[in-house]
């Protein structure tokens, strides 16, 4: 294959997927979880089993000064109207029950 004609292959391309976002004005990262079961979530009580029972498996997991740390959340960011994101961090003590956590949207669920 000639030089040319992978270079123009690559031009469409990258014009291709301009045109998606563009047009689509949308980009999503991270997974969705049910957020109406934070409220069920029990300092000193609920393992890290029980979580991923209730919201399935972290997006991301982390540590902090030695302590495991687990991120839900789901972040929708347009090009035109709002933004909607939503996300709930753990943090679990060294028996990997629940220390504290902090939940935060800008989604409105009923």
């Amino acid at each position: 294959m000639s030089s040319s004609i992978k270079k123009t292959g690559l031009f469409f391309g990258s014009i291709v997927a301009i045109s998606l976002l563009t047009f689509s004005g949308c980009a999503r990262i991270g997974n969705d979880f049910n957020s109406h079961r934070v409220e069920q979530i029990k300092v000193d009580e609920t393992s890290q089993s029980d979580i991923v029972l209730m919201f399935g498996q972290p997006w991301r997991k982390g540590m902090e000064n030695g302590i495991t740390m687990w991120t839900y959340g789901r972040y929708t960011y347009r090009l035109i109207g709002e933004t909607d994101t939503k996300d709930l961090v753990i943090k679990f003590n060294k028996d990997g029950k629940v220390s504290s956590y902090t939940f935060n949207s800008t989604v409105n669920e009923k």
